[in-house]
């Protein structure tokens, strides 16, 4: 129960005490509301204005040892929680928020959230993890619930608290290759429509397609093509159709023979079940190299979007993570959807 005292005080007495309640400022045949709030903490200024809307005394919180405002803890809240690459907005009404400072990849640590929330009395909420947000996106906010809250209780926070609970991480500018497989595209039967999708998205997330191959569904060919990006010091590459299980789709069978190793090859997300995750050795390092299914051409929100980011960021992906992806990986076309928040990050 918080220890909170409420006494009469003059105005003039009233510099860094807390309001009971709102004050109502009425301007005839104009407006009528709160001039402040319950909980404004009273300040030099604030005693002309006070005095103008007829309030010679005010009734106000006292606190006891040990208790701290609203305002005040939420700023003591977001400083444990917050990572790096954010900015935090001025405290409203308890609550201060934070935004993304550059475009990047939020992270999320939702078990030590989710202790923090148990504690009663504080709230810390986000959007969702491991998604692409932009620079100026609102990702987070906290505040307390009382108006006064003991002061422990924000040192039992900050005791288990040791790193960051949100963050962003800027993402890298990869230089991507293309290899674009089948027979019908590599003899001129159809024209090419993946490409050009591929470029639009990595150039969204900062990057630059450097080249696009095409070939047959002949394994050596595609294979070749890998090998070739390779030494060219591509830090990305993402090979397109053939992904399926039919006797012509061979990618995933040219990328083990370019000498990626397989992490994993299937994902619990739709649309994007048929994705490839390997890695292989190139001139630029280790480099990513992606199997993508069709999906990802003509569906707006994909398994692209729940993996790229994350390796743009620089986050070693695993085949556990690539199966966590089950969570939320089911997405119903976007025109359909009403679920509030796009867990493809759309």
């Amino acid at each position: 129960m918080s220890k909170l005292a409420m006494k009469t005080i003059h105005v003039h007495d009233a510099v860094g005490s807390v309001l009971c309640h709102d004050i109502t400022r009425i301007i005839p045949g104009e407006s009528k509301g709160p001039v402040f709030r319950k909980g404004h903490v009273v300040r030099e200024e604030d005693v002309e204005v006070l005095l103008q809307v007829g309030k010679e005394h005010l009734y106000v919180f006292e606190s006891l040892p040990g208790m701290v405002h609203e305002n005040d803890a939420a700023a003591r809240v977001i400083s444990a929680v917050s990572g790096g690459n954010l900015t935090c907005t001025e405290p409203r009404e308890g609550r201060i928020d934070l935004k993304a400072a550059c475009d990047g990849l939020l992270r999320v640590d939702v078990p030590v959230l989710n202790r923090i929330n148990s504690l009663g009395e504080i709230s810390v909420a986000t959007i969702h993890t491991m998604q692409h947000v932009t620079k100026g996106r609102s990702v987070a906010g906290a505040r307390v619930v009382p108006l006064m809250i003991e002061d422990e209780k924000l040192r039992q926070l900050e005791s288990f608290v040791d790193g960051p609970v949100v963050e962003v991480l800027p993402l890298r500018r990869a230089r991507v290759g293309v290899v674009t497989t089948g027979s019908e595209v590599f003899y001129g039967r159809i024209q090419d429509a993946f490409g050009p999708v591929l470029r639009k998205k990595f150039v969204a997330l900062g990057s630059t397609v450097v080249g696009q191959t095409l070939t047959s569904d002949e394994v050596p060919m595609t294979a070749g093509a890998i090998r070739d990006f390779l030494e060219q010091g591509a830090d990305f590459i993402v090979v397109t159709g053939g992904m399926s299980v039919d006797p012509d789709d061979r990618t995933p069978t040219a990328i083990r023979a370019s000498g990626a190793g397989v992490v994993s090859y299937g994902a619990p997300v739709y649309p994007g079940a048929m994705f490839l995750l390997a890695y292989a050795q190139g001139a630029a390092g280790r480099v990513p190299v992606l199997g993508l299914p069709g999906c990802v051409m003509y569906h707006k929100a994909s398994i692209f979007d729940l993996v790229v980011p994350r390796l743009l960021a620089g986050i070693e992906v695993t085949a556990a993570d690539v199966a966590a992806l089950g969570h939320g990986g089911f997405c119903s076309q976007c025109e359909e959807c009403r679920y509030p928040v796009c867990p493809f990050g759309k």
